[in-house]
């Protein structure tokens, strides 16, 4: 991995992640529950091509001994994408950092954060990359 500059693949999938958010938000718009924007989420990247998990579990290592409660990811995109999503009025400014700690200890390059909670949606995008 080149840490801090994503790859031309991971640029694409970004783009699509937020082609993604802006049509499910124009179609069923703010105040909805987090797990409806996941799957919404989820079927428009699949029907873009990509390989969609969903609530992701990530084992960390710490002290040189692997913990497979680790991390849970909202969504993964073709393993190289993380994608958290929120539903609030405040972002809380520890979601930030738990999806920087999260590009980190899965040694991605690339992060989302996206509260569907907002009038429009670009104030509601944020892009994290591993630096």
């Amino acid at each position: 991995m080149n840490y801090g500059k994503p790859t031309e693949l991971e640029e694409e999938i970004g783009k699509e992640v937020v082609n993604a958010a802006f049509t499910i938000h124009k179609a069923l718009g703010p105040g909805l529950l987090e797990r409806i924007y996941e799957v919404c989420m989820e079927h428009e990247l699949k029907k873009a091509g990509f390989e969609v998990k969903r609530q992701v579990n990530i084992p960390i290592c710490y002290d040189g001994i692997w913990f497979d409660e680790g991390l849970r990811l909202d969504l993964l995109i073709n393993d190289r994408v993380i994608v958290e999503l929120k539903a609030v009025e405040i972002v809380n400014p520890v979601w930030e950092s738990q999806i920087i700690s999260h590009l980190k200890l899965s040694r991605l390059n690339l992060g989302y954060l996206i509260n569907f909670n907002v009038p429009l949606i670009k104030r509601g995008i944020r892009r994290f990359v591993n630096t």
